[in-house]
């Protein structure tokens, strides 16, 4: 019974073959039906040409028996005997010959047995049918009686059309049915492997076409995941590249300075000051750079509990005030006391240090950086909002990306451009949204998190 528990879809593909099998069997049911009427109708009965050439043997021995009576009638009978090489005789009402030579025995026995022109003919049946054909203008004068000729008779062609309606006509259909099993299962699995032998030949652009991934069944379904699988691979292999390009770039100044610093000749004291601060930006920079891949990378999202924001600001308030020598009253907080939210301790703090820090870099002097915010139904809407003239409007989305630094359009030195796209990630890994915005006299960075 497990099979029962849970049904296909509306738009399961399971309803798709079925619909597809049902009309294959009620069109062959029909066909069976409507063909094999029409067939034995082909072989029971007589040809409409056959029946036009018995009423035109009729017409013309009524025509005799009219003008010439009996001698008429032995004429005509003489004339029919070299056309057709058959039993041909003309009888009255009472059933008696209306030639001058009259009915054998055999023959009377036979008129008992006699059939019209629209009876139904069996092959069954020893020897010829004798079909009664009436006078056309006076059937009470009389009527022709003929030994159906062998030309006339029905059916000749059955084997050919058995072989047509039980195999040739069967066969056609089948591969209808076959051809359209393969434009609904096998079409979209050929899509499927012509995509997965493109990512073999590392060609991750590759996409299926809109016919298969606009299907509403298994197979549609299975088609767009094929599609954000690439997109995924290619952003990551994407993001990599970038990640090797933009490290390489920013450590190849770090150890010109250090290769610098070694061939000097200063003294020792200013000198192993100089390598500590270098080592220590490598190692800044080698660390926020593993982290952004790792984020990249894990796309689970993080383990969630409730968090205090005033309590955790207070606390990011306390070690920025440490770092950059603000006082307190410069980072003012303008939540409310029961303001909870539901995500990762870590990962948030760590994503409001970053904007800190970059609003904090930023901010002229004597500037103030706020964090405020809103309820906004099952979401906190909060900000941080800086002092610092705030960026172009085509760059609000740029700042996000890795090592990306505006230091031309926003005063401020220091940092390798990670910050708010680690901060951005680590927040989307918690259920949440950042953007930037500019807002007031600086930039506003938005961050919408779930409510406790």
């Amino acid at each position: 019974m497990k099979g029962f528990e849970r049904l296909p879809g509306k738009h399961s593909l399971f309803w798709k073959l079925a619909c597809l099998l049902i009309a294959f069997c009620l069109l062959m049911i029909w066909l069976s039906w409507s063909w094999g009427r029409y067939m034995e109708e082909q072989n029971a009965y007589l040809a409409d040409e056959s029946r036009e050439v018995l009423r035109g043997y009729a017409a013309g021995a009524e025509l005799a028996w009219s003008t010439q009576g009996r001698a008429g009638v032995d004429a005509w009978l003489q004339a029919m005997a070299t056309r057709e090489p058959t039993w041909v005789g003309v009888i009255g009402k009472d059933l008696q010959s209306l030639s001058s030579t009259p009915l054998n025995g055999n023959e009377n026995q036979r008129l008992t047995f006699l059939r019209g022109l629209e009876w139904p003919v069996s092959r069954h049946v020893k020897g010829l049918p004798w079909m009664k054909v009436p006078f056309p203008v006076d059937p009470s004068a009389g009527s022709l009686v003929i030994e159906l000729p062998q030309r006339f008779m029905p059916g000749r062609y059955q084997l050919f059309w058995r072989v047509v309606t039980n195999g040739v006509i069967p066969g056609l259909f089948t591969l209808l049915l076959c051809v359209g099993l393969y434009r609904l299962l096998i079409m979209p699995l050929n899509q499927l492997r012509e995509q997965a032998n493109a990512w073999r030949a590392d060609q991750l652009n590759t996409r299926l076409s809109r016919d298969a991934t606009s299907r509403q069944d298994e197979l549609g379904e299975l088609g767009r995941a094929f599609d954000h699988m690439s997109e995924r691979l290619q952003g990551t292999v994407r993001m990599q590249q970038q990640l090797l390009r933009d490290m390489s770039h920013e450590l190849r100044t770090p150890l010109s300075r250090l290769r610098v610093a070694c061939d000097s000749e200063q003294d020792l004291a200013p000198l192993r000051e100089r390598l500590g601060r270098e080592v220590d930006a490598m190692q800044r920079l080698v660390s926020d750079s593993l982290q952004l891949a790792w984020l990249n990378s894990e796309r689970a999202l993080l383990p969630q509990e409730d968090i205090q924001l005033q309590a955790l600001w207070d606390m990011l308030r306390e070690n920025a005030c440490f770092e950059s020598d603000w006082p307190a009253s410069r980072l003012p907080c303008l939540l409310p006391v029961d303001s909870w939210v539901r995500g990762n301790l870590n990962a948030l703090a760590q994503a409001l240090e970053n904007i800190l820090r970059n609003a904090i870099r930023h901010s002229p002097a004597h500037g103030v950086v706020t964090l405020d915010g809103y309820r906004e139904g099952g979401c906190w809407h909060l900000w941080l909002e800086d002092q610092g003239g705030g960026i172009d409007e085509c760059d609000l989305e740029r700042i996000f990306e890795p090592f990306t630094r505006l230091d031309g359009s926003r005063p401020g030195d220091g940092g390798f451009g990670l910050g708010l796209s680690i901060a951005r990630n680590a927040v989307q890994r918690q259920g949440g949204r950042l953007w930037a915005e500019n807002a007031g006299r600086g930039l506003r960075v938005n961050l919408r998190l779930l409510a406790r």
